[in-house]
């Protein structure tokens, strides 16, 4: 039942900083491109690449912290649902441009920064 319950705890933190965060990014950098989800995959993305080596190849921490962060947090912080939806509103608007835009985007930078959270992991002491 404990693993439940760190899922769920990271979970409520997880979606709380994902509705805080999408809607100061979009709030400051206005909503045409959906700058808000884009942010809060790459950022998922590096840290996801980040904890989850950090977990597996630097620390002997207890298995609950792989529920609380990775599972729980990260996985309600990602958007990856939320980009599909918004990049098909933008189509349905008839920005083929800015979703093309917003997919490339999106899938390149979002590889490089599990790329780069996996290298910050493995340098990390």
């Amino acid at each position: 039942m404990g693993k439940y319950f760190m899922v769920g705890i990271g979970g409520f933190l997880g979606a709380i900083a994902r509705f805080w965060l999408g809607g100061y990014v979009s709030a400051k950098m206005g909503s045409r491109f959906p700058y808000g989800t884009f942010v809060i995959n790459c950022t998922g993305s590096f840290f996801i690449g980040f904890i989850v080596t950090l977990l597996a190849e630097k620390t002997h921490w207890n298995a609950n912290w792989r529920y609380l962060i990775p599972i729980g947090f990260i996985g309600a912080y990602t958007t990856f649902s939320a980009f599909e939806y918004e990049t098909f509103r933008v189509i349905q608007d008839g920005e083929m441009l800015i979703a093309c835009l917003n997919v490339v985007l999106s899938v390149v930078v979002g590889f490089l920064a599990v790329w780069l959270g996996v290298i910050a992991g493995r340098l990390s002491t």
